[in-house]
């Protein structure tokens, strides 16, 4: 008679049933992304075409394609921002199979995005259940700044996505996968080094935090020698090889700081873009208000204090019940490692950045949606008709804009740009062909870069640093050494302001977030002697050139 042990017998990961299982779920899996990338492929295809946007042409475009023509990871046809190159590879990449265009570009991101929302669908599920999944994962793609960013060629879906995934193999307890995406993340863009990092001070804290607790916070919890996901009161300890896992990936992202270093000089890119992003985002005024931003940005901006809001609403009523018990929420161990991983985003992101930009908290903004959405699941029974108002609020911010001033970024606004930016490229093309035009960046780049996507050939440019008052007055005292201005509304600015005219906090504005005040084209035409010659407005955006009349000096006889 065989006797057996008192160990549990599961069986192992080689067992043909265990593969079978396996296989099936990668399948299932696999088809869930097809249709997500078919779906959102399909919702951008007006804009797959558009030439490249503000940061995609002013860096990331021109970073990917010097590795595409020199396999050089350190750019040289622009300055070195020290951003990892995962993204900036990865767009090489499909250059090289599928051609330089921008509808590879957009595709490709476009799977990017495809991924982070199966990671949205992943982690919703195994915390919540299908439904709940299905929901957080429609309101992520509709989310103005997540479908905004899906096809555009920049770091911070690519970084959400690999966050994501990260988290959801941090909560299923596989440490290798831990090390591996959160590795992935870091090469995608340097600040998803937050969330690990978060991650481990709260395996080092949260032991002793549940001391002098009835319920435990921790994640996860010993029981009968096994650990196990926490969802009661068991204690906790502190877990070395996960917290090694969580570390890693500090290692291949310092790798890449010494190789940027030992290429360039400089160990986090070139010392403006440090400046600019680091030294002079310190001062403790300056932080108070960046967090207030962030904090917006995480629960309210862009219509999503729909859905915050009614989740709160939705405490107060209880738990729906049914055949099995009421509705279970999403264990508080669960809930805690997402608000400490979100509150670790808000504070960091408060304190470095430059340019206050929503699409960095991407990779936390999907964590408060899940949430969200699970509450509403649990205690409102009409869930489906309130998430249906949350996703209608969402489709409208896409395309109308908020009454105070946003980065064009966070929706279709950008779209509003790229076409206005290419009528006035083609007018200054067609009119000013051996012309020298004076104009500030971005558009500098679009009138001197071909390739991305708004001239066939470049022309000669001018560069100021905006359309300020003094910028102006300094252009004017040079005014016969270029025959032609393109101007253009560098910020979005309502009309009329939200909070009127409020010269205090414009200074504010002016001080910590670089912010100016663009004169209008008439403005900037009786300063500079010139007549406006062509002049578009779109969405509360403008684009202008002025025709420079010359300077003729009279002679005495």
């Amino acid at each position: 008679m065989v006797q057996r042990s008192g160990k549990n017998h599961e069986p192992s990961i080689h067992h043909p049933a265990v593969r079978h299982s396996a296989v099936i779920s990668a399948l299932v899996f696999l088809g869930i992304f097809g249709v997500i990338f078919i779906v959102i492929w399909v919702a951008h295809f007006p804009l797959l075409r558009l030439p490249y946007f503000w940061d995609e042409a002013g860096y990331f475009v021109p970073a990917a394609r010097d590795i595409l023509l020199s396999g050089s990871l350190i750019p040289h046809s622009t300055l070195s921002n020290a951003h990892p190159p995962l993204v900036t590879l990865y767009l090489a990449g499909c250059w090289k199979i599928f051609g330089f265009s921008p509808i590879v570009t957009r595709t490709a991101m476009l799977l990017v995005a495809a991924f982070a929302l199966l990671g949205v669908f992943r982690l919703a599920e195994f915390v919540a259940n299908r439904e709940v999944a299905i929901g957080a994962t429609l309101c992520t793609a509709l989310y103005p700044v997540f479908f905004a960013q899906s096809s555009l060629a920049h770091l911070d879906v690519a970084a959400a996505a690999f966050t994501l995934w990260g988290l959801t193999a941090y909560l299923r307890d596989r440490r290798l996968a831990v090390a591996g995406w959160f590795s992935a993340a870091v090469l995608a863009k340097e600040t998803a080094i937050v969330a690990p990092l978060a991650l481990v001070i709260w395996e080092i804290i949260c032991p002793y935090i549940s001391r002098h607790r009835e319920n435990t916070f921790c994640i996860f919890a010993e029981r009968g020698g096994r650990r196990i996901l926490n969802t009661g009161n068991f204690t906790s300890k502190i877990s070395a090889s996960r917290i090694l896992a969580l570390l890693f990936a500090i290692m291949p992202l310092g790798l890449w700081f010494a190789y940027h270093y030992w290429r360039s000089g400089y160990l986090f890119g070139n010392p403006e873009f440090f400046r600019y992003n680091v030294q002079a985002t310190m001062h403790p005024l300056r932080i108070l208000l960046a967090g207030f931003f962030r904090l917006w940005q995480v629960f309210g901006y862009m219509n999503l204090f729909l859905l915050t809001a009614a989740a709160a609403l939705a405490l107060m009523y209880p738990a729906q019940a049914t055949e099995l018990g009421e509705r279970k929420r999403i264990a508080i161990p669960v809930q805690a490692v997402f608000a400490v991983v979100v509150l670790a985003y808000v504070a960091v992101m408060a304190m470095i950045g430059g340019a206050v930009l929503a699409r960095y908290m991407l990779p936390v903004v999907p964590l408060v949606i899940i949430v969200c959405v699970s509450t509403l699941w649990r205690r409102i029974r009409p869930w489906r008709t309130v998430l249906g108002i949350v996703v209608a609020g969402f489709v409208l911010a896409l395309f109308v804009n908020p009454p105070y001033g946003f980065a064009p970024e966070d929706n279709l606004a950008y779209r509003d740009y790229v076409l206005l930016h290419q009528a006035a490229a083609e007018f200054v093309s067609m009119h000013y062909k051996d012309g020298m035009v004076l104009t500030a960046w971005p558009a500098s780049d679009e009138l001197t870069k071909p390739y991305l996507g708004y001239l066939q050939r470049p022309e000669r440019v001018i560069s100021i640093s905006d359309f300020s008052l003094p910028q102006i007055m300094e252009a004017s005292a040079e005014r016969n050494q270029f025959d032609a201005a393109l101007l253009f509304s560098t910020k979005y600015e309502p009309a009329p302001r939200v909070l009127g005219d409020w010269p205090a906090w414009d200074r504010i504005k002016a001080r910590f977030f670089a912010y100016q005040r663009d004169l209008p084209p008439e403005a900037v035409a009786e300063l500079l002697g010139a007549r406006i010659s062509y002049q578009q407005r779109r969405g509360g955006q403008w684009v202008a050139v002025l025709d420079i009349q010359p300077v003729v000096e009279a002679h005495l006889h």
